[in-house]
């Protein structure tokens, strides 16, 4: 890997979480990683068509590359939120198809879409009609007893001869009834193996592993034979992570951020937003887990906790909330065996 040949954003990205990679999240990883993709939290088309559009859509410039995920399941509807997102400047646009929550399920669309790839192909074809951004899909291996790896090539072929390119596989497969949404990012078992083969079978197409990948070294493990690797909530409980990821990932020649750095570059953002009007924890929020495992910890987050939401609450909240870090853990450079032990 060497800068004079960049690796492509997907091979490293950090999954769309609900209620987690918000705006603020994604600025706040941007001072770690240039390179990951990032995404939003999945944005439904009847919120983006008849909502505060701004506000679900707007983002900083610093968070390039970006990804918009969208929940919905009419082409039409799709179509129009496409177009919408290459408009504000996202750098592609993903449709979700794995998310197994009830409210998901009532409005038709999240993993359930896997029972009907053409109503997926449809949806797939009439976005990539809209814009000009790449339309990639987010799913499972499987739901339900629709889980055999013939049903999970048909839903893939189906959707990929509609002209999506780029499938991001979430190695297990989710139970629509009798689990509960964290329930389903647990059970049953990962199984890439499924994940493998098809990216043997469909070499022509992206294949991005989702699912367990917790450090750097099980995202290198995956791109021996994966064209990329998520992380999910690894990247929101244990960010730093993340600081070596354009040096030992995408083979970029940086030394990675320290954690005081990270926050003194994020600081200015939250400034901006505190002086708009935000609670400070609105921002702060997303870095809770920067020092996990380390140090300081949990003088770090029980002061932003109980501070951060006090109306007025400024910067000054963090500086006390860094004044008991020790300096040796403030200013340590992540290193590769560090990524990997965490």
């Amino acid at each position: 890997m060497s800068a004079a040949s960049p690796l492509p954003p997907h091979t490293l990205s950090v999954a769309p979480m609900m209620d987690w990679t918000d705006r603020h999240c994604r600025v706040f990883h941007r001072t770690l990683t240039r390179r990951t993709l990032l995404y939003t939290e999945m944005v439904t088309t009847g919120a983006i068509l008849h909502g505060d559009r701004q506000r679900h859509l707007g983002f900083a410039a610093a968070e390039h590359p970006v990804a918009l995920q969208l929940g919905g399941s009419d082409p039409l509807a799709l179509a129009e939120c496409a177009r919408i997102a290459q408009d504000y400047g996202y750098d592609e646009v993903n449709l979700n198809c794995g998310c197994p929550s009830d409210r998901v399920q009532n409005g038709s669309f999240g993993a359930c879409l896997m029972a009907t790839p053409n109503v997926v192909a449809r949806a797939v074809a009439a976005m990539r009609g809209a814009t000009v951004l790449p339309v990639t899909i987010k799913h499972r291996i499987g739901i339900d007893d629709l889980d055999s790896y013939d049903h999970l090539t048909r839903f893939v072929s189906t959707v990929a001869g509609a002209g999506c390119d780029t499938f991001i596989v979430h190695a297990r497969k989710a139970w629509l009834s009798g689990l509960s949404p964290k329930e389903n990012r647990e059970i049953p078992p990962l199984r890439y193996e499924l994940v493998q083969q098809l990216k043997d079978d469909f070499p022509q197409l992206t294949v991005i592993l989702n699912g367990g990948v917790l450090t750097l070294d099980d995202a290198r493990a995956h791109l021996a034979w994966a064209d990329g690797a998520m992380v999910g909530r690894a990247a929101y409980q244990n960010p730093y992570i993340l600081a070596a990821a354009d040096r030992d990932v995408f083979g970029v020649a940086a030394v990675p951020p320290t954690r005081r750095e990270a926050i003194e570059a994020f600081l200015p953002y939250v400034a901006a937003q505190v002086q708009q009007g935000q609670p400070l924890n609105r921002s702060m929020r997303h870095t809770l887990g920067l020092f996990a495992g380390q140090g300081g910890a949990r003088h770090w987050k029980r002061t932003l906790s109980e501070k951060g939401h006090v109306p007025g609450a400024g910067l000054e909240v963090v500086r006390e909330a860094m004044a008991g870090v020790p300096d040796s853990v403030l200013d340590a450079s992540i290193g590769l065996e560090t990524a990997a032990s965490v």
